[in-house]
């Protein structure tokens, strides 16, 4: 037995719905501004489920890569969250949490800033649990990695300026932070990097590492901004400080650049120098470049993108501006490339002399207008003019339209058009995958009409004869169903109002039976709520293809959830769900075998029938008036057909006497016209000796038509009148005086 099974159930589902919520409220974080609904929403549900899950006291969790423990038993990697959690808290360096007492909002507010940190950030300020020290609050204790001993073990005792002590990270954190401030031990070791090259390079490095996108793609222009600022820091400090170095620094910034990727350091080089510093360091950057450093940057970059392109000719040409250089650099680059796989490559020579006519020809005159050009120069001059002039009118809605929320809906509006637009099988299958990683970010982001939206595109696609990607679409839609993201939001069914409600039961719609496990945990509650009923009409409204997924709920052990799973299954009526229904006949509990016997009584199929006609048998005074009551307790007219059938197969006047006639007096109850033909049947029923038995059906069935009325009853006992015999006549005369 797995060491899983060591958790109760209780503490297992406490945590993972902690674990839930934790993954829920952190992806909200980076997604939405702190004060967004989106987020305080998100932030009260994991204040809930801590709530719920340490009961006040202290509870501590352990975490490992790839699961989380409680007193050294590990928790169910097999539900959806645990493991995810469990990267999440570890990929923060953490190897403990612990929740102590009542934890307040505020609280798991600084726990989620301080989980949403980038790692050098978070590493250069001593990793979490020195962050909590000063920022945190005393109901939550961190542990963490220690980061001394790896240090002392991975890199050992290193000489300045190359050590990356706390003195290398503030410095690193002073730059990212935009300060401007640096004390002398600062200022010294700034003074002892700037004479190394490969320092230099290692701090560019460090500074721009935590500008990258969600899914860890650099952004170019972010890190470039951090590279030259990790430039002017030095060279200010130098001119300052030791002026007649600023040529050797100046070669150092270039030769440190070299270690730099490609294409941030041509984003340097297309950043405009300030004219107003005193220094002007793009301008001595790419000075500092001669024909050996420039041919290493463009054979790097050639080497990386496969091509040349505009921007890299724009680039080339300003660092080498004059004929004589270029062809220099050019047969330089051609040598250092020669000895890459690329250079080896078979196509290179075609590639080289296409490559070689954009770099060296390179002129923007046959794309760009003059009136063009000059528009594009002036663009600085006329936007210093509007910020001295009122703004236009148009601007709010030019603001709008850069919000999240537009930019969200765009890329949604992207995503579907690629889709449509797509003709390779393969890339169409992978712009699904896209769309239902994007679907379960919505989702998370509680932007239910952006998921509509999507989703609506992938079952049109997988819905669609011979469409491109349709089977992809499909294997998508059916892991979204039961992905973390769908739990996740059905586990707040209760709190979402009815608007958001409208939309997200159209996205589940949309998706299908593969919602069910998801929708499930919401369905079972052991007094009714906004979630469960909800969860309990999605489900029903699948019909019978959910009732398959609906066995996890039979063989619970929790009452409330057999009774949920009976109620729906009675809901559905098909007869598939009898085999499900059967087992809850023989429950303990009298309000699950109630439910299973009524929820039978709706499925007009033999199986069902005969199902209720052995319970019946079997049951004696309470306990069969019990199975009665239950199937006509909701005057259903869907009962008559299988009541019919319990009386077709039964022997009236032999062993299933008293079971048929107390089917005929839950005919009566029910009502329903449907039910005369049978009743006219037994009482036509004749049989030589038949004694008190036979009279006794026959005044049931009767009184039953009695009861019932209408036209179709009256129009039966007319007839019977005619045609029956003796005892039947004067049984009609007594019952309808």
């Amino acid at each position: 037995m797995s060491q899983a099974s060591e958790l109760s159930p209780e503490l297992a589902r406490g945590l993972l719905q902690l674990a839930r919520a934790l993954l829920a409220a952190a992806r909200n974080w980076t997604l939405y501004p702190p004060d967004h609904p989106t987020v305080r929403a998100s932030v009260e549900r994991l204040s809930d489920a801590i709530k719920q899950t340490t009961a006040g006291a202290i509870f501590s969790i352990g975490i490992t890569p790839q699961t989380l423990l409680i007193e050294g038993a590990s928790a169910d990697t097999g539900q959806g969250g645990i493991s995810e959690a469990a990267a999440l808290l570890h990929d923060r360096d953490l190897l403990r949490i612990t929740f102590v007492g009542e934890v307040p909002p505020e609280a798991v507010h600084a726990l989620l800033q301080m989980l949403v940190l980038d790692v050098a950030d978070r590493r250069a300020r001593g990793g979490p649990a020195k962050i909590w020290e000063t920022g945190g609050h005393p109901s939550v204790q961190l542990e963490q990695i220690d980061y001394a001993s790896l240090l002392a073990r991975d890199e050992g005792v290193v000489a300045e300026p190359a050590r990356r002590d706390d003195l290398w990270k503030s410095i690193v954190l002073t730059i990212n932070s935009a300060l401007t401030v640096f004390d002398e031990a600062a200022q010294q070791r700034i003074l002892a990097i700037a004479g190394s090259a490969p320092d230099i390079g290692d701090l560019a490095t460090a500074v721009a590492a935590p500008r990258c996108a969600v899914d860890g793609s650099p952004m170019i222009t972010s890190q470039a901004a951090a590279v030259l600022a990790a430039y002017r820091h030095l060279t200010g400090i130098v001119s300052a400080k030791a002026a007649d170095r600023m040529p050797e620094v100046m070669n150092n910034l270039a030769n440190a650049s070299l270690q730099l990727d490609p294409h941030v350091v041509m984003q340097v080089l297309q950043t405009e120098d300030d004219p107003k510093a005193t220094t002007q360091i793009v301008k001595g950057l790419a000075g500092a470049f001669d024909d050996t450093k420039v041919a290493q940057l463009l054979a790097t970059a050639l080497a990386i993108d496969g091509q040349a392109s505009d921007r890299l000719a724009t680039i080339f040409n300003t660092i080498a501006p004059d004929e004589d250089r270029k062809e220099r650099v050019m047969t330089l680059t051609r040598t250092l490339l020669s000895e890459t796989d690329f250079g080896k490559a078979g196509q290179f020579q075609t590639l080289w002399a296409s490559m070689e006519e954009l770099l060296v020809s390179y002129n923007d005159k046959p794309f760009v207008s003059e009136s063009y050009r000059s528009a594009l120069d002036g663009v600085g001059g006329r936007a210093e003019r509007m910020a001295t002039v009122e703004l236009p009118p148009e601007l709010p809605d030019w603001m709008t339209s850069l919000g999240q929320e537009s930019v969200r809906a765009l890329s949604v509006q992207m995503l579907i058009d690629l889709m449509s637009i797509e003709t390779d099988a393969k890339r169409a299958g992978e712009i699904a995958e896209d769309m239902a990683a994007l679907s379960e970010d919505l989702l998370m982001a509680g932007a239910y009409d952006d998921a509509k939206a999507v989703v609506a595109a992938l079952t049109t696609r997988a819905s669609t004869p011979n469409a491109m990607g349709r089977d992809a679409c499909r294997q998508v839609l059916d892991r979204l169903g039961d992905s973390m993201a769908m739990r996740d939001t059905v586990s707040i069914l209760g709190d979402i109002d009815d608007a958001a409600w409208e939309a997200l039961r159209t996205i589940i719609g949309k998706i299908g039976p593969a919602t069910v496990a998801a929708l499930l945990p919401a369905a079972v509650s052991e007094k009714e709520t906004v979630a469960s009923r909800r969860a309990s009409s999605t489900i029903i409204g699948f019909g019978k293809a959910a009732v398959s997924r609906l066995a996890p709920l039979v063989s619970d052990d929790r009452w409330y959830a057999q009774l949920a799973g009976a109620t729906i299954l009675g809901a559905i009526a098909s007869p598939e769900a009898v085999p499900l229904l059967q087992p809850l006949l023989r429950k303990s509990d009298p309000r699950v075998a109630q439910a299973a016997v009524a929820a039978l009584g709706k499925i007009d199929d033999p199986a069902a029938a005969r199902a209720v006609q052995t319970v019946l048998r079997a049951a004696t005074g309470d306990l069969r008036g019990a199975v009665i009551h239950a199937l006509v307790a909701d005057k259903d007219p869907r009962v008559v057909p299988m009541l019919s059938r319990v009386i077709a197969e039964s022997q009236p006047l032999g062993k299933d006497h008293e079971v048929v006639i107390e089917t005929i007096d839950a005919l009566a109850a029910v009502g329903s016209d449907a039910a005369v033909p049978t009743l006219a049947n037994m009482a036509r029923v004749k049989k030589f000796f038949g004694g008190r038995k036979l009279k006794a059906l026959k005044e049931h069935a009767v009184g039953a038509m009695v009861r019932i009325g209408g036209k179709k009853a009256s129009a039966a006992m007319d007839e019977l009148a005619k045609s029956g015999d003796r005892a039947l006549k004067k049984i009609l005369a007594q019952k309808r005086a």
